[in-house]
């Protein structure tokens, strides 16, 4: 298995600094600062990378979990929102808001919601998240 990385530059202090981050291969990269993490601007954010990595990892999950049980889906999107709170003076991601939606011939909507639940136990990134309160919306749209 690979190993996969990315590089991260800070310059400044932390409110008025600002960052660059990009992957090994090049295909992410872009700044992120202070207020995209607190004030919401249109930078990126730690939290944003977060949630698109909990969410592609549990898309490929889920599509391959429903697979193996004989369900080829056509199509799982998956919405990842990580929150950033304080918690005891320090900003800590409290939790991992997943959404996916589904379509999948052959099945109803409650198997699919049983595998979404395996998807999200079993995903890698949910395990490397594991002190973080992750729920879960599943939902069958075809």
């Amino acid at each position: 298995m690979p190993t996969h990385s990315a590089q991260a530059t800070w310059n400044g202090n932390l409110q008025d600094g600002s960052g660059t981050f990009e992957g090994s291969t090049g295909a992410i990269s872009g700044p992120y600062s202070f207020e995209s993490r607190f004030e919401g601007n249109d930078d990126t954010s730690p939290e944003e990378l977060i949630a698109a990595a909990h969410a592609s990892c549990f898309s490929m999950a889920l599509s391959n979990i429903l697979a193996e049980a004989g369900h080829t889906p056509e199509d799982v999107t998956t919405d990842a929102n990580a929150t950033l709170k304080m918690v005891d003076g320090d900003p800590t991601i409290t939790t991992i808001h997943l959404t996916t939606k589904g379509v999948v011939p052959g099945i109803d909507n409650d198997t699919f919601v049983q595998h979404a639940q395996a998807a999200k136990k079993g995903c890698p990134v949910s395990k490397a998240l594991a002190g973080v309160t992750i729920k879960l919306d599943a939902e069958l749209i075809g």
